[in-house]
Order: structure tokens, then C-alpha cells, then sequence
């Protein structure tokens, strides 16, 4: 009674005060920090990334399982149980997974590196890591109301034989394509490399922390404000990024409308053009520039902006950024073709890269596989008429259609009387197509049984899945 009594007051009053988060639903978090790496230096500052963004989150209401240093196997453990308690817990819940620490791409694919891996070649990784979309696709698997992914995990690569054949950061990650209610943000763009920093956190925690304790700022709201700090504390060398598909809202911290003009949401504003964007940015100081295309993070404010200020530093920096977006994007094409046809073309328009020795080998790895294209594709009639090869060793005609006046329902006509020798061929009226099949070879009067009708269908198919490549629905933010 004691204790009901006095959450009953500090509940309230914490409410009002605007310092507890919202709890209308329920909140999971799994927070990762992997510094003590086996046989490669260690990291620092994700041991001391992990400890604080656990105190954020849990003052951010969420019930937090914390883990450090952990094996590839005790990583996909955790990952499991993780998904069994988001599971136990219902469809509103918002999953949340912070990790820090060493991440890499391999063959286009983004991996997450247990400190206890010891890979001698590229083929190694796929092995001894854990791969980011089988950890996306465990958390999709169970209901929820949200999931967030936040990736301090874009270090430079620590393995040097790797390093000079393996892309450069990590690669695209489009959270749209896959179970609408995923935010993933990445400590730096794609293909870049993030800083561990000279402090007790990385430049990108520090800037979470900071940000996520403001109370009623929306999410996507607070990662502007992330990547604007991150951008300004490293000089322009790192912009971190982001991916969304959230339908709902969401708030580290709860706040009255009146706490923050960023907590009320806003429309979507539409999109401007380069010209625009120009216009908006001319005659301003080039650091307040900076800052606004920062914020924005499309293609179309970084172009005006590299175009107003080509040559200063700033302007160079956007440029660089512009360049690294547009090759990013088209690998992350390349990857979803998985054909040595868009393999080469990526290499025809980017020919000298970090990527070069890895689509070389894409193309290799593929070379017996068939580029199916659409010509090739064979278009089927509306009325579903099946051609097929003649089935008996004849210089029989193909089979001839013709238009007739028959009504769209199907009908067969019942076998014609028998005769010595003879058979007219048996008519067959698909949706207003008459197909008149070749007669079969003579016969002579004996019992028959009833028609028999063959049908020959041949279907090619192929894919590849994972978080990439739909353009349904979502946003993007810092660039993509």
C-alpha cells in the first residue's frame, strides 16, 4: 500500500514534469557493446557506448538486456532470445537493438563482427559473423509494433588482407522494403567510415544520448539532430544515416506538445529541385548552408549546394558525399540484379572503386548463370492458351489459332461418332479463341475410353531476398 501510494503521486508529477517516456506500449531493448576483439586491436569506446545508451534507454522505459564481448555464438543467442521475449510480450511492442562496435560489407552484404572471428580470406566472414539481415529478418518475424536499429558499427575494417578487396563502411540498408514499422540508423552514409572518437563515446552515441533525452522530440526529428551534431563535431568527415518505414509515432522521451515545435508532426514537405534548393541557398554563409542540406540529406540540396560553393572545403565535402551516395546506390542496384550483365554496368560507370575487385568477382561467380531479361520473357495471351511442342515424331503444322464467334465460356464438344480410319480433330473454345489441335493417326473401330486431355507448362523463376531494393512506401533520411 506504502508503495502504491507513493508511485501514485510521483507518477503524475513526473508526468508533468515531462521526464518519463511514453508507456503505451511496451518497450524491448538489446544493447550489444563489442570492444574486446581477439586478434584484432581492441576497441575502446563501444564497451562504454553500450553502458550509456543502456542507462538512456532504460530511463526511456525501456526493459533493457545488456551484452558485451560477445561470440558469434553467444551474439545469435542473444539475438533468438531477444526475439522470444519481444514475442512474449505481444504485437505492441516497440524492439529496439543498439550496437556498437566493428561492422563490414562482403559481396554487397552487410555484416556484424563477434569478437571472437579470425577470417584468413573474405569467404571466412559470411562464416564466422553474424549477418545484419538475418537479424533484421528474426526481429520481422514476430509480431510487433516497431522495431529500431541503431548501428555504431561503421569502423574502418580491421582486417588489412580484407581491406584491400572489400567495399569500404557498410552498404545500403532500405528499411522500406521490408515489414513496414522498421528505423534503421547508421553511425555514418553508406560506404564511409565512422570514427570511434577521442572521448568516453563515439561522436554518434554521444549525439543519440543528447538528442534521445530531449523530451517530446518525434524520432526522425531526433536523428536530424544527430546527424547535424555528428556533422559539426567531426568537421564535415561523418553524416550519419538513415532508413524508415514507420507508420506511427515515436518518442524516446514523453513531452507536452509545448516542450519542443519539432514534437508537434508535421506534413511531409515536397521535395525540391536543384534550382530550388539553389535559390534557397544563395547569399547565405556557407556554414549555415551546410547545416540546412545536412538537415535536409537529399541529392538535390547536396548538388546546389557543391555547385554554389565548388572549391571550398565545405563544397568538396558535399561533392565527395554526392558521389559516394549516387555509387552506393547503384551497387545496392547491381546487388538486387545479381547478374554479371548489372554487374558490368556498374562497372562501366564506375569502373575504378573500393567495389571494382568485388564486382569483378560478382562477375566470375556468376558467369554460368543466365541473364534473364524482359526480353527474353515470353508475354502469356489473356486467354491462356498454352503452346506446346508436338508431342509424336511427325512433320505435323503447329497448331493453328483462329477468332470464332463462341461465347467466353468454355466448353469442350463430346467426342464425334468413330469411323474406320478417321477422326476429326477435337475442338477446344478458350474465351473467345477457337484452338483446333492436330488430329491423332488413323485407328480402327475399338472400344475407347474417355478423352484424355495433356496440358504442358513450364515456369522460370528466381530472386533474391532481404532488406533492399522496394520502393514502396517509407522515407529515407540523410540522403536515401
Amino acid at each position: 500500500m506504502l508503495r502504491r501510494s507513493f508511485l501514485s503521486l510521483i507518477v503524475p508529477a513526473a508526468i508533468l514534469l515531462g521526464t518519463v517516456p511514453a508507456l503505451a506500449e511496451n518497450r524491448l531493448a538489446l544493447v550489444i557493446g563489442q570492444s574486446a576483439y581477439k586478434f584484432v586491436p581492441a576497441l575502446p569506446n563501444p564497451a562504454n557506448d553500450a553502458s550509456a545508451m543502456s542507462q538512456m534507454l532504460t530511463d526511456a522505459g525501456f526493459a533493457v538486456t545488456a551484452a558485451s564481448d560477445l561470440s558469434q555464438d553467444e551474439m545469435r543467442a542473444r539475438i533468438s532470445d531477444f526475439a522470444g521475449q519481444v514475442a512474449a510480450k505481444g504485437a505492441d511492442t516497440v524492439a529496439l537493438v543498439f550496437y556498437a562496435g566493428h561492422g563490414l560489407q562482403i559481396d554487397g552484404e552487410n555484416y556484424l563482427v563477434p569478437v571472437d572471428v579470425d577470417p584468413k580470406r573474405e569467404a571466412d566472414i559470411p562464416i564466422q559473423a553474424v549477418r545484419l539481415n538475418d537479424i533484421l529478418n528474426t526481429l520481422t518475424s514476430v509480431p510487433s509494433r516497431m522495431r529500431i536499429v541503431l548501428l555504431d558499427a561503421c569502423r574502418n575494417n580491421p582486417f588489412p588482407e580484407l581491406s584491400k578487396t572489400a567495399g569500404h563502411g557498410l552498404a545500403i540498408v532500405d528499411a522500406r522494403v521490408g515489414a513496414p514499422g522498421t528505423f534503421v540508423s547508421f553511425s555514418t552514409s553508406p560506404g564511409a567510415e565512422a570514427e570511434d572518437g577521442s572521448g568516453a563515446n563515439s561522436p554518434y552515441t554521444t549525439a543519440l544520448l543528447a538528442s534521445a533525452k530531449e523530451p517530446g522530440i518525434p524520432i526522425e526529428d531526433t536523428f536530424k539532430r544527430v546527424r547535424l551534431a555528428v556533422y559539426k563535431v567531426t568537421d564535415g568527415r561523418q553524416t550519419p544515416w538513415d532508413s524508415s518505414s514507420l507508420t506511427d509515432d515515436f518518442r524516446f522521451m514523453a513531452g507536452s506538445a509545448s516542450a519542443s515545435p519539432a514534437a508537434t508532426p508535421q506534413p511531409a514537405a515536397a521535395k525540391r529541385t536543384v534550382d530550388e534548393w539553389k535559390r534557397e541557398l544563395q547569399g547565405k554563409p556557407i556554414e549555415a548552408a551546410s547545416e540546412l542540406i545536412v538537415v535536409d540529406g537529399t541529392d538535390e540540396s547536396y548538388e546546389a549546394f557543391a555547385a554554389i560553393f565548388a572549391g571550398t572545403p565545405r563544397g568538396l565535402q558535399a561533392r565527395d558525399w554526392l558521389d559516394r551516395h549516387r555509387r552506393m546506390v547503384a551497387w545496392n542496384d547491381a546487388i538486387l540484379a545479381n547478374t554479371a550483365a548489372a554487374f558490368r554496368g556498374f562497372l562501366a560507370q564506375y569502373p575504378d572503386t573500393d567495389l571494382t575487385a568485388t564486382a569483378r568477382k560478382m562477375i566470375e561467380r556468376l558467369r554460368y548463370r543466365p541473364d534473364l531479361t524482359p526480353a527474353a520473357a515470353v508475354s502469356v495471351p489473356a486467354t491462356n492458351v498454352a503452346l506446346a511442342a508436338p508431342t509424336c515424331p511427325c512433320n505435323a503444322a503447329p497448331p493453328q489459332l483462329q477468332k470464332a464467334d463462341a461465347p467466353a465460356k468454355k466448353r469442350v464438344d463430346p467426342d464425334p461418332p468413330r469411323r474406320a480410319g478417321k477422326r476429326p480433330p477435337r475442338v477446344v473454345v478458350e474465351d473467345d479463341v477457337v484452338v483446333a489441335r492436330r488430329p491423332p493417326p488413323a485407328v480402327v473401330d475399338e472400344p475407347v475410353g474417355p478423352p484424355v486431355g495433356i496440358g504442358i507448362g513450364i515456369g522460370i523463376g528466381g530472386g533474391r531476398g532481404g532488406y533492399r531494393g522496394n520502393d514502396g512506401g517509407g522515407y529515407h533520411r540523410g540522403g536515401y
